[in-house]
């Protein structure tokens, strides 16, 4: 292990006190103390119900929230931080696009276009919402590598398609697709387009203005925040087109007994006491990010993505899913042994103390077309290491002797 190894597996005390290779980060990333401590001095030190009171506790709460999304929306480049909505992660920021924007502007017979290797939280809400609407789903196809071509976009788009929804990074592929051109090719047929960061937004820089996606959801929990914090943006123009998504206390400017006004955004989103606890544990999980820096994160990722795609090649019964070059891999090593299940690989990987995940991967249609029920996934963050990979390649060398082959 090198020093520089030794010294981001410093920041994050569960690998060294817990007797665990860390494989599984697309599925939550480890939190640094820096992290943990921020969101306990909140607790310790600053609780009070935000937007609500007058003293002096309840201000510094209020200050402390609004400042974790003053953070937030400087990391992805928002034009101002009334465009970012704190949400419990983003399932829930693709579920009030869909049920707020979406239940909004569907009508019987539009469309909304998906790809086939989203994640269910980028499907199902526009299933539903189309259904209730009339309206219908299509998806693109992506090539067996997993690649999304824009010209299939510019094919299958028409003057009924009102939103395209589609992943910057494939949790499953590891692929980055050309968010920027398909935002394009959107826009120019009128349609609306939404963004799933939850893979992209913790692991390569991410510019709202420069992708121009019109909304971008990711969570918390999988770049060192705590769980139960994640954002959309929007922007600022459809926020306030928007209806509310949830009603309660706070969203509102003025109740009577026979209606409602509403606040101004981002509040008109965020009924009831909030997670400011959350929200300051992710503005310093992005400071910690800042500190290290993009070069260095992005670097030792894709060094060690390409490390462990060289080793998995020279293993026999190996299929990696995906495309050949580790640069279109992002952390993400998704992968079948020839006559394993991935579950029985995941539990041998786990009995010689290796974390890594089986089974769909929450993209059943995706495993459908690319004709496999499960895959095993083998997903980093920076903080892992060569020594890791060499362990993890010495298991998998071993699995298919292990189940009698």
């Amino acid at each position: 292990m090198t020093e520089q190894d030794r010294m981001i597996r410093a920041e994050f005390p569960i690998l060294k006190d817990r007797d665990i290779i860390y494989l599984d980060n697309a599925a939550t990333s480890q939190k640094p103390p820096c992290v943990v401590e921020a969101e306990a001095r909140y607790y310790t030190m600053n609780n009070a119900n935000p937007m609500r009171g007058l003293y002096e506790l309840s201000l510094d709460a209020t200050n402390a929230y609004e400042d974790a999304r003053r953070v937030t929306a400087e990391f992805i480049g928002a034009k101002e931080m009334e465009e970012v909505i704190f949400t419990r992660n983003a399932s829930e920021s693709l579920n009030l696009v869909a049920y707020a924007y979406g239940r909004s502007v569907l009508s019987e017979g539009d469309e909304v276009i998906c790809s086939v290797m989203e994640h269910h939280s980028n499907i199902l809400p526009w299933q539903m919402c189309a259904k209730e609407k009339g309206a219908h789903v299509t998806y693109m196809e992506c090539d067996p590598d997993g690649k999304l071509r824009p010209e299939v976009l510019a094919r299958m788009i028409s003057e009924k398609t009102k939103i395209v929804a589609l992943t910057q990074v494939s949790n499953v592929f590891g692929c980055k697709n050309d968010i920027r051109e398909f935002a394009r090719i959107a826009h120019e047929a009128g349609a609306v387009f939404v963004c799933d960061g939850a893979q992209s937004v913790p692991h390569i820089p991410v510019d709202v203005q420069e992708l121009d996606v019109d909304f971008l959801a990711f969570s918390g929990h999988k770049m060192f925040a705590p769980m139960g914090i994640g954002v959309l943006y929007g922007k600022r123009a459809l926020l306030e087109d928007m209806p509310p998504f949830l009603y309660g206390g706070e969203m509102i400017e003025y109740v009577t007994l026979d209606g409602a006004t509403y606040a101004e955004v981002p509040h008109k989103f965020e009924a009831g006491t909030v997670n400011v606890g959350g929200a300051v544990g992710l503005a310093e999980a992005i400071r910690f990010m800042q500190r290290f820096g993009w070069k260095r994160i992005c670097g030792r990722e894709d060094e060690l993505t390409a490390y462990a795609m060289e080793g998995m090649r020279r293993i026999p019964h190996i299929r990696i899913i995906g495309d050949v070059d580790p640069g279109n891999h992002h952390g993400i090593l998704t992968f079948v042994v020839d006559g394993v299940h991935p579950h029985d690989v995941a539990t041998i990987f786990s009995a010689h103390g290796i974390a890594v995940r089986a089974g769909h991967h929450c993209a059943q249609p995706l495993h459908k077309f690319l004709g496999s029920l499960s895959t095993t996934r083998a997903s980093l963050a920076f903080y892992n290491t060569k020594d890791d990979i060499d362990a993890f390649l010495d298991v998998l060398g071993q699995i298919r002797g292990q189940m009698g082959y």
